[in-house]
């Protein structure tokens, strides 16, 4: 049947793909799989029980949950009767969760276990529109369980099955499917209306995914957000069957162990991949490690469509079973697919991926556009290396004359929650999506990023500077594991650089540099002048105004849950502003003046509310 509801996935997946392991999580040490049919059926229960606990079309259920089957089921069950899913992810703040519960006015809650309900119980207690609380792992007798949703569809099938039936009628492409919250410049999130056409508009060209029927894909990356609940739906309209990591720390043997053809994640990922190899490639000797390394230098090279010539491409066809066969084996060695997104992928890994056959499809969206506006096809002519690649079809996509990324079409949200005139300040009167994004086309074809718009930042000079393209540019040193360059308002660009301390601690003992810990290794004279020979390989590819200046090492390791970097993994500026505000003092000799701006942006805000 055709797709133009979300739950249209669902019919398709048991009509057309029947298989076993339509969906699949680790329990007890064993992989529990829930066929097609099954699938189909506990969404349906789903959608009875909820009939029958007195939810309505329109009415707002949140979930609080982990990547597993159940979250598939909890989506479909709540599309086909027109309730609305508001997903949250489960690492946020108090204060974020009760703004959350209450604006969304949300009347039910679905949370995964017991860690997640201790975050959020004392919230809601406070939240005196949500009625209904149900656990999923229960821990608790005294309260409800997910299963007790279901055992009540069950109980009800009879009396709602036809009910449903005219709901799903009722329900039309551009009706309201999910509440999705994203961080505002104010640190107030907006809640993000998605139709389930904007949801299905990745399905539009769904060609660059090359899964089908029969392949499998692993899943980790938080389902709360776009970027993977959009291409799930794009695996699950194929037939392809979903097996969910048990965590992060499991992805390694998870991958091993289902061999998939596919996943997606974020550049960070990567790169820590990417690093990971490379480290091993380092503690290798003789001849090991001179083929290494020669294979290493023949990726770095590498160009779509034999342009490096024929005697490149049997180097490189040799390099691939000596050296880069091992890579592929490490991700399970069926891959054809890695979706990659979120934030921007450094060109060499591109590269050296593309060189070692791991197939890496970078895209770009936002949650407002639901979320795919452009991606890299997986073969010459629709990929190139440092793009995002073509615009989706049925997509419309134009720079404007500052340089931002500006869109529209089917992809396009509804607008942000009881916020109408958030929404008019994003989507003009012409209806193009500003984006916040700065880019150009490349070739007339290819979509390319150069920077956030709201993260360039002037010099005191009155230069302007794009601190992700520097940024990039540092990471790519063995060195740094991350860079945020800084300069609003001052005389020149400076950076914070958090190092790879692996790497650090490795060159470290083979320089017999002694320390203490990770505080004393960053202050060590040595260490630095090495660091200053990174920085300088990147401010030789620089303009003299954007020549990092000045730099200072800080031994945090920055993560989402410590706040320094969003759940895609991108930096969280103004946390890290705040955090290091005396280490920028030192490097500029006063206060920073883009915080005391901003400082002062909200004392007014306030005295007016």
């Amino acid at each position: 049947m055709e797709v133009s509801r979300i739950f249209d996935i669902l019919t398709n997946f048991k009509e057309l793909y029947p298989r076993e392991d339509a969906l699949a999580s680790k329990k007890n040490k064993e992989w529990v799989k829930i066929s097609s049919q099954k699938y189909y059926e506990l969404s349906h229960l789903f959608s009875y029980g909820l009939l029958a606990l007195g939810f309505k079309k329109e009415d707002k259920i949140l979930t609080i949950s982990n990547n597993r089957p159940e979250w598939n089921i909890m989506d479909m069950g709540m599309a086909q009767i027109g309730v609305v899913h508001v997903p949250i992810y489960s690492t946020l703040g108090k204060e974020e969760f009760a703004y959350i519960f209450k604006h969304s006015e949300a009347k039910g809650i679905v949370i995964s276990d017991k860690s997640i309900y201790k975050n959020v119980s004392e919230v809601l207690q406070n939240s005196s529109n949500i009625k209904h609380v149900f656990i999923i792992d229960s821990f608790n007798d005294d309260l409800k369980t997910w299963q007790s949703i279901i055992d009540l569809g069950n109980e009800n099938q009879a009396k709602y099955a036809d009910k449903v039936e005219k709901i799903k009628s009722s329900i039309a492409p551009n009706d309201l499917a999910s509440l999705i919250y994203t961080s505002g410049t104010t640190g107030v999130s907006k809640g993000v209306m998605l139709s389930h056409a904007n949801l299905l508009s990745n399905l539009n060209g769904a060609g660059f995914m090359p899964l089908q029927y029969t392949d499998k894909a692993l899943s980790f990356l938080p389902l709360c957000h776009v970027y993977e609940r959009g291409l799930n739906y794009v695996m699950q309209s194929k037939g392809v069957g979903i097996y969910y990591a048990q965590n992060m720390g499991t992805i390694v043997n998870d991958l091993k162990e289902v061999q998939p053809q596919g996943f997606d994640t974020v550049p960070r990922l990567l790169e820590k991949v990417y690093d990971k190899i490379m480290q091993k490639g380092k503690d290798l000797k003789g001849i090991k490690k001179q083929l290494f390394d020669w294979a290493v230098n023949l990726g770095l090279r590498y160009e779509f469509n034999g342009a490096n010539g024929w005697l490149y491409e049997k180097q490189l066809a040799l390099a691939n079973k000596l050296i880069f066969n091992k890579w592929r084996e490490a991700l399970g060695g069926n891959i054809k697919f890695i979706g990659c997104g979120g934030a921007a992928l450094q060109p060499r890994l591109m590269r050296i991926f593309s060189a070692a056959q791991i197939p890496i499809q970078e895209g770009y969206g936002l949650t407002e556009t639901s979320p795919l506006v452009a991606i890299n096809h997986d073969t010459w002519p629709n990929k190139m290396i440092g793009t995002v690649g073509p615009v989706m079809p049925k997509v419309d996509v134009k720079i404007a004359e500052d340089g931002e990324i500006l869109t529209k079409g089917p992809q396009l949200m509804l607008g942000y929650y009881k916020e109408p005139e958030l929404t008019k300040e994003v989507i003009d009167q012409e209806g193009w999506f500003h984006t916040g994004d700065i880019g150009e086309f490349v070739n007339g074809k290819f979509l390319k990023i150069t920077d956030r718009k709201k993260e360039m930042f002037k010099t005191a000079a009155g230069k302007y500077i794009a601190p992700q393209a520097i940024e990039n540019k540092l990471k790519e040193s063995f060195f740094i594991e991350q860079a945020m360059v800084v300069g609003q308002d001052e005389k020149f660009a400076s950076a914070l650089l958090t190092p790879n301390f692996d790497f650090l601690h490795s060159w470290a003992a083979e320089n017999q540099i002694h320390y203490r810990d990770n505080e004393e290794l960053v202050k060590n004279k040595e260490v630095v002048k090495r660091l200053q020979q990174e920085v300088n390989r990147v401010n030789d590819t620089l303009g003299e105004f954007e020549k990092i200046k000045r730099f200072r090492m800080v031994c945090d390791e920055w993560s989402p849950e410590t706040g320094e970097l969003s759940a895609k993994m991108s930096l969280k500026r103004r946390n890290i502003y705040e955090k290091y505000a005396i280490i920028l003092e030192d490097i500029y000799g006063h206060e920073l003046k883009s915080i005391t701006i901003q400082k002062e942006k909200e004392a007014a805000t306030k005295k007016k509310k």
